[in-house]
């Protein structure tokens, strides 16, 4: 009989490791421990987000953080963006951390709503640290980031996006704002960009600039990437 079941997850070259339950009779599936090897063994990180964006102290364009809840904890990534000029005759997408599938949807996405001229570029899309995440909170970063490399433009180091992105460009509200504000502020995060209809329902009150958008067009013209 087995009444837990716990995945340890992490890239060869990369020291850090995921503990994530996908079974547990006693309680959640959803969450996650996050771990560094060292030296003595496997060391708890206290906050992942921190080391997580630790090195990030440039904001190259195609950089930008997003907000992700492991279970209960919510946790902050770097996702970058590439793209470029196609030399072959069919563009690639490359996706690491993320589902494939999803990069070539929201491709689409802004080839179609915004206009942006992708067909001809390659996009290439990671998640630093060599973590996986799977949630539709990411759409939007992933949105900005491929807009800003393309137009060459940075996003401010300072700015976090959350939201799901819908086939029409809509910007759909996400689980958990307030957690990922919060941990967002803790970390310094000045303007946060989110689901217009997330915004409505918070209740407590931020020192950082809530934006709320509708749609992706509005993100991108907050950020001048139109």
């Amino acid at each position: 009989m087995v009444d837990t079941v716990l995945y340890l997850e992490g890239e060869r070259y990369f020291t850090y490791r995921i503990l994530r339950g996908v079974k547990n009779r006693f309680g959640s599936t959803n969450e996650i421990g996050m771990f560094e090897m060292q030296e003595v063994g496997m060391c708890e990180i206290q906050n992942p987000s921190s080391v997580l964006l630790g090195e990030r102290e440039e904001n190259p364009a195609g950089s930008i953080v997003v907000a992700s809840m492991e279970g209960t904890r919510p946790i902050l990534v770097e996702l970058q963006a590439l793209t470029a000029q196609s030399v072959f005759g069919f563009p690639r997408r490359t996706a690491n951390g993320i589902d494939y599938n999803r990069l070539t949807l929201l491709v689409a996405v802004l080839e179609k709503v915004v206009g942006m001229p992708l067909g001809n570029q390659d996009v290439y899309l990671n998640i630093v640290g060599g973590i996986k995440i799977n949630e539709p909170a990411l759409d939007l970063g992933i949105i900005l980031a491929s807009a800003s490399s393309y137009k060459n433009i940075s996003i401010p180091i300072d700015t976090i996006a959350i939201g799901e992105v819908g086939l029409t460009g809509e910007v759909r509200s996400v689980n958990m704002i307030e957690k990922r504000i919060k941990e967002a502020e803790k970390l310094g995060f000045k303007t946060c960009i989110i689901p217009q209809s997330n915004k409505k329902q918070i209740k407590g009150t931020y020192t950082s600039n809530i934006v709320g958008v509708k749609n992706i067009y509005e993100a991108m013209k907050y950020l001048k990437l139109r």
